[in-house]
């Protein structure tokens, strides 16, 4: 569906000038930004299917917060994220974790600088160290800049890296699954494949995947793997874990859809939520509100 935007600044405030940018600001746009990583996606997939992935995501979400009357602009993507599981497999590169938090609290100060008063970051990349990096990051800009940011993730990836549900720079999505039964398919498998196929049909080297024999692995296969580098390359030598032959670009657009959806319900919860607490706010301290506002 989405084949022709292979461009990462395609759709993205790249392509707009500064005085639409600061219109936008000043009509209280926010903006959406995704972190992905250069990485080995097995011998079927491009290595920037982590960055694909979340920006053709985002897309989704900006046109569902627009038919709620929610104007957004989307950040061009970062993608030099942390990469620990795919470190040992060539074209997979990585930064160091303050090296990434950086640059964020960076440029989060900036675009507070330009008026934008909320930053929804969304992760492409399920390493444990790059999702707590981009946490550390939204953090660590709110605490030291006029940054108001918030990391848009899963229920259970948020478990995964230690935080909890009621964290202030989280914004959660989606239900709170378990692992599944059986099989584990976790990187360049069937559901990553399947998003590919419907987004980026023509980056798919589509006679390599259906030759593809499932993995077969489980959780303790899963739990060496995650520990990266020499372990990860180890237990999947071709760079996948899952079934990418049962990849099906239908399945690949439920997951977008439902995904985008679940995304976009919870950026407008959360928005409902700070203007109500705004709102307070400006009614206990009138002269702060009027500033504030003014």
């Amino acid at each position: 569906m989405d084949d022709g935007a292979r461009d990462v600044f395609a759709g993205t405030l790249a392509e707009l000038t500064w005085h639409e940018v600061d219109a936008a600001a000043r009509s209280g746009a926010v903006l959406l930004w995704a972190f992905g990583v250069i990485e080995q996606h097995g011998p079927h997939l491009p290595t920037g299917t982590d960055v694909y992935l979340p920006a053709a995501r985002l897309r989704a979400v900006r046109a569902l917060l627009a038919e709620r009357g929610v104007q957004a602009l989307i950040v061009p993507p970062y993608y030099w994220g942390v990469n620990v599981v795919s470190g040992a497999f060539p074209a997979s590169y990585g930064v160091r974790p303050e090296s990434m938090r950086e640059v964020m609290v960076d440029l989060l100060a900036g675009m507070a600088r330009d008026g934008f008063r909320h930053v929804f970051c969304f992760s492409g990349h399920g390493d444990a160290l790059h999702n707590r990096t981009v946490h550390d990051g939204v953090r660590a800009a709110c605490e030291r800049t006029d940054a108001d940011a918030s990391f848009v993730t899963e229920p259970a990836l948020a478990r995964r890296i230690g935080l909890e549900a009621d964290d202030p720079y989280l914004t959660l999505y989606g239900p709170d699954e378990g692992p599944p039964d059986g099989p584990v398919d976790v990187h360049a498998g069937s559901w990553e494949t399947s998003l590919m196929m419907h987004t980026h049909p023509r980056l798919v080297r589509e006679e390599v995947r259906a030759r593809l024999e499932p993995s077969g692995l489980g959780p303790g296969e899963l739990a060496i793997w995650r520990q990266g580098h020499e372990h990860a390359r180890r237990v999947t030598p071709a760079g996948y874990l899952g079934d990418p032959a049962a990849a099906d670009a239908a399945e690949g657009h439920r997951i977008q859809t439902a995904a985008a959806e679940q995304a976009a319900q919870a950026i407008m919860l959360r928005l409902r939520r700070d203007t109500h607490r705004l709102r307070r706010s400006a009614s206990a301290h009138p002269q702060t509100g009027r500033r504030n506002h003014g």
